[in-house]
This record gives structure tokens, C-alpha cells and sequence, in this order.
């Protein structure tokens, strides 16, 4: 049975217990060797799938082209064979293939989340923890094993701990996840892992301004720099070097200096030793290339387009208003003051966080295109610029409740829409969750998993290729140690030009 654990701050002559302290806790369930359950084990699979479709659809993009010729600089180091990087078949050492492939998932926001006091894409943890397994020769169940408890820390301390209120980065979550998660892969000790969890932590804590205003390509950078940090964190504490603690309690610690001050107190949920972990199962992909909580807007502006025709033309339209979650209206909605929100020169990192746009475009579409629905001459046509201009978000605080609920059946990351057209007519609708949320119209299940990969590797990746790696990942628990390089995929022949890619450093 899952325990809340009791966190606050600590002056130094309190002196607090290693055993009482976060990261301890967090070490004890990694280290615990309890049993992958088999629909945890099916739930890996398809987000390992989900991973690869997403990085695969951005191998040429820019971020992925800078991350890949870093990583192809560092050449794999002498404790392991290296890691793979997406779309070439040389290998790297394992925290620079972390960098690549983070970059490359992450760069569409196009895969898993979870939401609760804090944002997350915990699909994150599986760059890192996958590239130290490849480097070391772990098997198939080594590698479930170690993204369960990746995505078992990653979710409890999302459930627990708000970041972004105190401008803090989710990454900051992200960190001590995928140290926990390759602590678990390797085996090693409560110790060890207790030290990478501390550093991991240190190391990943930054601010949110990667999310404000005008969004960079660091966006897809953050998750990766997270994750090659904690390759770096595991490292480190195996060769017996130790963190700053109490890191999360500590009277200069990250609670007390960074997030809700010296009187803090938060109640962290984590498995109790033998409890199976299971947080994976209450996570949730995309069907959609944009920010989790545009979802289900675009499933509601897919569905108004084919019921009232009419909205697509902004001369019929005086004005849209979408009643949602606090953090919907104040991350990506015209809550968050963010004038590029609105801008139809702002760039896709800006786009894909702005629900004016999405909910306008997805309105006059009907369908959503994780390249076409971002394009710069998309974006500036005139009819969806004026329409674009008349869309605005409002907090509604029984949204904002739903969207914090711990039940599942009530939890919702939609809202309500009042369109009002010129001639005064009201149209009215809502949506709770995404179509292709557990509870929503079209749940995800493996075939539609395998069915997005096939749709975002078409032309990129061959035939041949898409049917060997689909067969090795759904045979995951059966691969050997040392045959998880069947999970690397190879662009098919003129994709990728690695001569074309730019100059830095290294």
C-alpha cells in the first residue's frame, strides 16, 4: 500500500536522519526488487514505442541535428559498448546518447504525460535510463524494471511537489527520477542510489523562463540535460562521490530556498518495499503533436468544426471563450500575458503552447498535423489570424478542482467554450479529457501505440526496418542482456546527411 511520507524543512543542528531524508525514501523503492507487473510491462512497451515515433518524425529537425553531432563527438567510454543514437547506427558514450535521444523525444511534445501539482512528461526518464542499459549490456527485464521506477518517482513527486508556481522547471522532478530508474536497471545499492538522486537533483533545477514568452529550442534541451545529468549523478556515486544533504529538506536546501520556503511541508506518496509499481498505468500520451493540455481542446475544435461549418470563418465569429483549469489559463492560455501567445510569427515552441492558436486552427481544420498545423504560412493566413485574435481563456475554478482531483473518473484537463457568433447565437460545449485518454472517446491501446509509429516513421524509416523494431520491442521482457540494441532504428538511406550538421565546440 502506497505511504504519504511527511517532508519539510530542517535546520542544520536538527540534524535529520538519512533514512528520514527524500531522497533516501526515493533510494529505498528504487533499490526494492519487487516484481514488474505484467500490465506495467505492457504499459513500458507501448511508451518505448511512443518514444520512437516521436523522436523518428524529428530526426532533421534542428535541435536533434545540433544534440546529434554532440553526441557523435564523444565516443563510447571504456567501462561499456556505448549507446545508440535515433536514426544512425553509431554508437556513443551512454550520457551523450541521453542528450540525443532526450533531445529527439522531447522535441515535438508529442509524448506521455501526467498532470497534478506539478507538469511532467515522464517518457523522459526513458532516454537516460535505456542508454545506460544499452552501455552496460542489460536485458530486456532489467530495462522494464528500471523505467517503472523511473516513472514511479517522476509521477509521486509530480503528485506532491508544485514547481512551476515558484518558477521552477518540471525537469527539476525529472532529474531524480532517472537516477532512481538507473539505479534500479543496475542494481545498485540504497547508498548509491541515495547520492545520484541528491546530485541529480542539484544539478537540474532551473527556472521556467524555458516556457515563457518567446519559447526556445531549449525546450526539447531541458528533459535531455536532466537526463544526461543523471547518467552523470550515477556515475559519480558509484566511483563513491557524495551529494549535498539533505538536498530536499536541508535549512539552504531546495524546499527551503527554491520552492515553498522554511515552513514548507508536502506529503509525498511512494510504494511501500514489495509493493509493485504502478504509476505508469495513471500516465498519459498524446494523440497530438502540442502541450498535454491542448488535448482535448483540439478533439472539441475537431468535433464544433464538423457540427457548425460556419465557425471556420472569423467573419461569423464575434468572440470564443474557453473556461478552463488554472493552469491551463495561465501556462497557455491568454492567462499567461504572453502577447507571442498571439503572434502569428511566433515560433512552433511558442505555438504549441498557445490554446488561442491551437483551439483556432484545429477549428478550421478539423484535424491537427504535427508539422502542417505549425507551419509559418499557416499560422499567418489572415482568416486564422482574425479569427485567432478573438479566442481568450478564463479560469474556472471547478475546472481548475477537476484538474487537481486524485480521482481518476472526475480528473479532467478540458473545460467549457462559449462561441458567440455576429448574429448573437450562442454555441455551448465541453470536453473532460482527450479522446485518447483512458476515460475519453478513443482510449490509446497497443494497436493505436503501433499505428502513430507507422504514421510519423512513414518515408523515414523503411518497411523492413518498422517491422524489425516493432517485433523486438514487443518481445521486451524476452531480449538478453546485451540485445537491447534491437531497440535503436535506423533512418532509411538519404534521410539523415551528418555532413550537413553545424560546428560547435567539439
Amino acid at each position: 500500500m502506497t505511504v504519504n511520507h511527511s517532508v519539510r524543512v530542517y535546520k542544520s543542528e536538527e540534524n535529520l536522519p538519512r533514512e528520514d531524508q527524500l531522497a533516501h525514501k526515493i533510494a529505498v523503492v528504487a533499490a526494492d526488487p519487487v516484481e514488474v507487473t505484467p500490465e506495467v510491462t505492457e504499459m513500458v512497451i507501448n511508451r518505448i514505442i511512443d518514444n520512437a515515433s516521436v523522436a523518428v518524425a524529428s530526426l532533421n529537425r534542428a535541435p536533434i541535428v545540433a544534440a546529434r553531432a554532440q553526441a557523435l563527438t564523444h565516443a563510447p567510454t571504456t567501462n561499456g559498448k556505448g549507446a545508440g543514437v535515433f536514426g544512425i547506427t553509431d554508437r556513443v558514450s551512454p550520457e551523450w546518447a541521453a542528450w540525443a535521444n532526450g533531445v529527439a523525444v522531447r522535441e515535438l511534445d508529442y509524448h506521455d504525460t501526467f498532470l497534478a501539482a506539478d507538469y511532467s512528461h515522464p517518457g523522459d526518464n526513458v532516454p537516460p535510463i535505456l542508454a545506460v542499459a544499452q552501455h552496460v549490456g542489460s536485458s530486456g527485464k532489467d530495462l522494464i524494471r528500471g523505467i517503472a521506477t523511473g516513472y514511479e518517482i517522476q509521477v509521486n513527486l509530480v503528485k506532491a511537489i508544485c514547481l512551476h508556481k515558484h518558477k521552477i522547471d518540471h525537469v527539476a522532478h525529472l532529474g531524480p527520477s532517472a537516477a532512481a530508474g538507473i539505479g534500479t536497471l543496475l542494481g545498485l545499492d540504497v547508498e548509491t542510489i541515495f547520492q545520484s538522486v541528491g546530485q541529480a537533483l542539484h544539478t537540474t533545477t532551473a527556472t521556467r523562463q524555458s516556457r515563457k514568452g518567446e519559447i526556445s529550442t531549449w525546450k526539447a534541451h531541458a528533459p535531455a540535460f536532466a537526463g544526461k545529468m543523471a547518467v552523470e549523478a550515477v556515475d559519480r556515486s558509484m566511483r563513491g562521490q557524495t551529494s549535498p544533504v539533505p538536498i530536499y529538506e536541508g535549512e539552504d536546501g531546495v524546499i527551503a530556498w527554491m520552492l515553498d520556503g522554511p515552513d514548507a511541508s508536502y506529503e509525498v506518496p511512494l510504494p511501500t518495499p514489495g509493493e509493485a509499481k504502478r504509476a505508469i498505468l495513471d500516465t498519459y500520451t498524446k494523440e497530438h503533436s502540442a502541450e498535454y493540455q491542448a488535448q482535448a481542446w483540439i478533439d472539441l475544435a475537431r468535433k464544433l468544426h464538423g457540427e457548425y461549418p460556419e465557425l471556420k470563418n472569423p467573419d461569423n465569429v464575434a468572440s470564443v471563450l474557453i473556461r478552463t483549469s488554472h493552469h491551463t489559463h495561465y501556462v497557455i492560455g491568454s492567462g499567461a500575458n504572453d502577447p507571442q501567445k498571439y503572434s502569428p510569427t511566433a515560433s512552433r515552441e511558442t505555438l504549441d503552447h498557445s490554446i488561442p492558436y491551437i483551439f483556432t486552427v484545429a477549428l478550421q481544420d478539423g484535424a491537427w498535423h504535427h508539422v502542417d498545423s505549425y507551419a509559418p504560412e499557416r499560422a499567418a493566413r489572415p482568416d486564422t489570424v482574425e479569427l485567432w485574435q478573438k479566442v481568450s481563456t478564463v479560469e474556472d475554478p471547478e475546472w481548475t478542482r477537476r484538474y487537481h482531483s486524485l480521482d481518476i473518473s472526475e480528473k479532467a484537463f478540458g473545460g467549457s467554450v462559449e462561441i458567440t457568433l455576429t448574429d448573437g447565437t450562442r454555441i455551448l460545449d465541453e470536453i473532460a479529457v482527450a479522446d485518447a485518454h483512458p476515460l475519453g472517446a478513443r482510449p490509446f491501446a497497443r494497436q493505436q501505440y503501433i499505428n502513430k509509429f507507422r504514421t510519423l516513421a512513414k518515408d523515414l524509416v523503411t518497411e523492413d526496418e518498422i517491422e524489425r523494431f516493432l517485433a523486438a520491442v514487443e518481445r521486451l521482457p524476452e531480449l538478453a542482456a546485451g540485445e537491447l540494441d534491437q531497440l535503436n532504428i535506423a533512418a532509411a538511406p538519404g534521410v539523415i546527411d551528418l555532413s550537413a550538421a553545424p560546428k560547435g565546440l567539439f
